[in-house]
């Protein structure tokens, strides 16, 4: 251990953290040292204080818990500029009469000022991290670069525009890469097998193959969409990526609630890394008949992130309810109260939803050599107390604005509930003024047709 000061020092805290058999534990009054980005210790907060290194920084924790930060493993997060824009609608009519005739409208401008407010929103809900699947991406990477955040980059393309559809996406995930300080990844984000062609979807694999780059798709999103494809193709969405060769690349699966059993198999065959991310609350808005089937996933190993979707569907970028729901519904589906439990769905919230953004090594955890993406939550809030179960407290009666602090590559980017890379009074004022052009449809135009 160096004897220069470390970066950050964070006492005082509980802090949540995996045992090697991967279940949750939770360490009382500890300290994380912080050094370059990445955690260098996780101890006891006396025994620092008593050796300890000296910190630029400090930070009493006391009463709190610390979390890795939470990840957001599919969203779009200009579409917070879209909020409440499209209700009490069924998916065809939400995409065809509202979501596309509006996106037409999108400007870059409109996409940053969207961005930055995401950001916001998802910071102050302790997101460190989010996989984003949208257009106008440079923007989205320019913000993410500013604001500090972590992001999982794909430029959304659909057959519809030509061959240039896919090269830009290529050539966005490439010059990105890598960029922020590391802090951006990117894949490729073909928007889904029904607005993508056979040839374009094994196009995509090739190339994922080749420049080593994970895709990031929507797929099966729900069971419509499978009994579609099985009357059109013969095959379930899942199977139509296993022919286009996508199950041989590191692929990401927005929803997945028409995956069916037939699926299963074929996706335990996969030779590629496969994961799923699930955003309940636009499943229960949408009345969709089901729900990610999460036990018979994690049955074949496949890991399920935490995601929101766009705040168009879902109206928030709240991870925290996420889990929540995620808890409640699977418990409601399987007609089963012990599954998932407070401990899995932490457990979905943090290391599962690392692996399924590809970043399973490097965040998802607070422990040492990992990098230092950390939230505080207060619960000293009369909701949360007493505590009886530091799981269950967490899962169902903490609120993301209990989170007090959240700390990305160990920049402190929220202390004490203020932001301190974003100025939301300018974006909001500024996205203000952009509405009615952005809301306009009277030019009948879509950028894309829903029928599945």
């Amino acid at each position: 251990m160096s004897h220069s000061p470390a970066d950050l020092l964070v006492t005082g805290c509980t802090v949540l953290v995996h045992d090697d058999q991967e279940r949750i534990a939770f360490a009382p009054d500890a300290a994380i040292v912080v050094r370059d980005g990445r955690i260098e210790s996780v101890g006891g907060a006396a025994e620092v204080a008593a050796t300890g290194p000296a910190a630029l920084e400090h930070i009493d924790a006391r009463g709190q818990v610390a979390l890795p930060g939470l990840v957001n493993c599919h969203t779009h997060a200009p579409m917070v500029a879209l909020r409440g824009l499209a209700e009490d609608l069924p998916t065809e009519e939400w995409f065809n009469d509202v979501v596309w005739p509006v996106e037409s409208n999108l400007t870059e401008k409109d996409v940053e000022l969207g961005a930055r407010l995401a950001c916001a929103e998802m910071i102050r809900a302790g997101v460190t991290c989010f996989a984003d699947h949208y257009f106008s991406m440079d923007t989205v990477a320019a913000v993410v670069a500013e604001c500090g955040i972590r992001a999982h980059l794909g430029e959304a393309y659909f057959s519809s525009q030509g061959p240039q559809g896919r090269e830009k996406s290529l050539e966005f995930a490439l010059r990105h890469r890598g960029t922020a300080d590391g802090r951006i990844t990117t894949a490729l984000a073909p928007h889904a097998p029904y607005t993508v062609t056979d040839a374009d979807l094994a196009a995509t694999a090739r190339l994922a193959l080749e420049h080593g780059l994970p895709v990031h798709l929507h797929a099966a999103e729900n069971r419509d969409q499978t009994d579609t494809s099985l009357a059109r193709h013969g095959l379930t969405p899942v199977e139509v990526l296993d022919r286009a060769g996508l199950l041989a690349t590191d692929l990401l699966i927005a929803h997945g609630t028409g995956i069916i059993d037939r699926d299963l198999p074929v996706l335990e065959r996969a030779s590629g890394r496969t994961a799923v991310a699930t955003a309940p609350r636009g499943y229960l808005k949408f009345a969709w008949p089901d729900t990610t089937p999460i036990r018979a996933l994690r049955a074949l190993g496949i890991p399920v992130g935490l995601a929101t979707d766009g705040a168009a569907s879902n109206n928030s970028l709240d991870v925290w309810e996420s889990m929540a729901l995620t808890s409640l519904i699977q418990k409601s589906t399987e007609s089963d109260p012990r599954w998932l439990t407070s401990r899995q769905a932490l457990h979905h919230a943090t290391l599962q939803s690392a692996r399924a953004v590809g970043l399973g090594d490097s965040i998802g955890s607070i422990a040492p050599g990992r990098r230092a993406d950390i939230i505080l939550v207060d619960l000293t809030g009369p909701h949360t107390r007493p505590v009886h179960d530091l799981a269950a407290t967490l899962v169902h009666s903490a609120r993301s604005a209990d989170v007090r602090t959240t700390i990305v590559d160990g920049r402190v980017l929220m202390r004490d509930r203020e932001l301190l890379t974003l100025d939301v009074p300018a974006v909001v004022r500024e996205l203000e003024d952009r509405l009615p052009a952005l809301v306009d449809q009277s030019h009948g135009r879509r950028i894309q047709e829903y029928d599945t």
